[in-house]
């Protein structure tokens, strides 16, 4: 570590008790699991509705389904898809790929069907667990994919007898059934294991690529980004460090999704590699967020800001203790001082003793690489970086740092930066850069600035990108969907300012000479949009116009348009 570098981090001056540098296990993500069951093995791993899943026994089913991959032929580096929600069976599925040395692709459930098709073909994908309500997209796709075996999971699963029997006379009554030559239960696949005895450990290292999670890239369109063993295991040990108060035992509400950085490296990974319990459910219902306080009294709450905006609206909410809190955390999107304010004060009427802590990351570094410290929020601030994690700000375009306060392009470097963006070296060149110091600079596309003393504040994206409810949006992957409708000329997508999801999708539609907008077009746009494009990013209001309003160079002025949606 370069010295100038270690006396940059703020780390020392704001968390005395915390070094500036720690140390991280170079082992596959699955070892480090086990090691938190070696140490507490009677303690409670997942609590899934209700049922418990220690960690002993999360061990002994993590080995039997790796010992089911195996069956079904899967080998050390390939490839798995996982379209899930919060389930157990995604939790084990994933560290059960990890152990036999595979990848683990993990996507949206809701994912359209032709972005299911290019996730599973640009990973290669051989086998693909998924939950019951994908199934009949999956059936549509199959034969244009390498899968070999797609094993359908439901949410009953797992779920206590009661709850399991309440779900299919209700909501699962409604899952329209697919079925398909290479379809298997997940009862199934494990059977599998049964018969195997051949090896299925691989005690991989740090720099072994071990999941592929997407997002947005410079260009606009999704793309892989290839986390490693390191990535996720440093994120843990940065993230439990940072907390200053959480011990084994702790119960966390893991509400985000596992196909999600945050979710998947903060809800699970962290929580599991330092002995706590992850409270999983596949569906988050704000409107019943007050059930779940009550029930598991968490520790920890981490979620996008809408999480915390829907919580004060909760009526259910006035009297609810909540002194047992240790944790809030907000990230995904920016939290405004003025909601800040709101949610401490809701906290503190309730007992709890902390404030809401907002962060800053990207998928780019598994999830946040910098929080606000526990006694030392600044109103505005994203916080101070990690141990071992170091952001300056460049100009846009340049190699070359800017002094404090300037704003700027938002750069950092540490442990959990990706390897890098699957099969494109191009992009990846693009936004992995090595500098004159040595370090390789991850080149974020935010524009922020940085204050002496170490504390980051963001400003905007360079990238234009939408964030509704925690999830980030390319305006121009729903585009070229619109656009490709028989009767639409061209389109423009932006995000107009929602009081509760941060932002929602609007999209403006130009027709085709002689086309004109009556009921039956919009309909069959609307309904061409909700098979094209995934369900979170499905515009929720258009606006059919004559013509758009265009820059000086011709190119469709959608700043314009933003204006237009800005609140008098």
């Amino acid at each position: 570590m370069p010295d100038e570098l270690l006396v940059k981090t703020p780390w020392v001056q704001h968390y005395g008790t915390i070094p500036a540098s720690l140390s991280y296990s170079d082992k596959s993500m699955w070892e480090t699991i086990f090691e938190a069951a070696e140490k507490y093995p009677k303690s409670a791993a997942l609590n899934y509705f209700g049922k418990i899943t220690t960690f002993a026994q999360l061990r002994k089913k993590i080995e039997h389904c790796a010992k089911a991959f195996k069956a079904f032929g899967l080998e050390r580096g390939d490839r798995v898809t996982i379209c899930m929600p919060n389930t157990p069976e995604a939790v084990i599925s994933f560290y059960a790929i990890n152990m036999i040395g595979a990848v683990a692709n993990m996507i949206h459930p809701l994912s359209a069907e032709n972005e299911i098709r290019r996730f599973v073909n640009v990973s290669h994908s051989r086998m693909i667990i998924a939950i019951n309500v994908s199934a009949k997209k999956i059936e549509r796709i199959i034969e244009g994919t390498q899968l070999e075996h797609a094993v359908i999971v439901s949410p009953r699963d797992s779920m206590p007898p009661l709850l399991s029997l309440g779900y299919q006379l209700t909501k699962g009554r409604s899952v329209k059934k697919a079925e398909h030559a290479r379809f298997i239960s997940f009862d199934d696949f494990l059977r599998g294991a049964e018969a195997y005895r051949g090896d299925y450990r691989v005690n991989g290292k740090g720099s072994d690529l071990a999941a592929i999670l997407y997002s947005g890239g410079t260009t606009g369109e999704s793309k892989g980004i290839m986390l490693s063993n390191l990535n996720f295991n440093a994120l843990a040990v940065q993230g439990y460090t940072m907390s200053d108060s959480l011990v084994p035992g702790d119960r966390v509400l893991s509400i985000m999704p596992i196909f999600h950085g945050f979710g998947l490296g903060i809800c699970i990974h962290t929580i599991l590699y330092f002995g706590m319990t992850a409270v999983i459910l596949p569906q988050f219902d704000v409107k019943t967020f007050h059930k779940l306080i009550l029930k598991y009294k968490p520790h920890v709450i981490a979620g996008v800001p809408t999480l915390f905006e829907a919580i004060m609206r909760n009526e259910h909410m006035t009297s609810v203790d909540m002194s047992y809190l240790k944790c809030a955390i907000a990230g995904g999107d920016s939290l405004s001082p003025s909601t800040k304010e709101k949610v401490d004060e809701f906290l503190r009427q309730r007992g709890a003793k902390i404030q809401v802590r907002e962060g800053y990351g990207l998928t780019e570094c598994v999830t946040g690489s910098c929080l606000n410290p526990k006694n030392d929020t600044r109103a505005g601030s994203i916080g101070i970086p990690y141990p071992d994690t170091f952001y300056k700000i460049v100009a846009p375009g340049t190699q070359n740092e800017l002094p404090y306060g300037e704003v700027g392009e938002i750069c950092l470097s540490g442990p959990t930066v990706m390897l890098g963006y699957l099969d494109d070296e191009v992009e990846t060149g693009k936004v992995l850069q090595r500098h004159e110091d040595g370090l390789m600079w991850l080149f974020t596309g935010d524009l922020g600035y940085m204050e002496a003393d170490g504390f980051l504040y963001f400003k905007q994206r360079i990238k234009r990108m939408i964030v509704t409810s925690g999830y980030s949006v390319y305006p121009q992957s729903i585009e070229n969907v619109i656009d490709s409708h028989p009767d639409v000329l061209y389109s423009t997508v932006i995000g107009v300012p929602d009081e509760y999801r941060g932002q929602i999708i609007k999209a403006y539609v130009v027709l085709k000479s002689g086309v004109k907008p009556t009921d039956d077009v919009k309909n069959s746009i609307r309904q061409y949009c909700e098979v094209n494009v995934a369900k979170y990013a499905l515009p929720r209001e258009f606006e059919y116009r004559d013509s758009l309003p265009k820059t000086l160079v011709g190119k469709v002025d959608y700043r314009a348009l933003e204006m237009e949606n800005v609140p008098s």
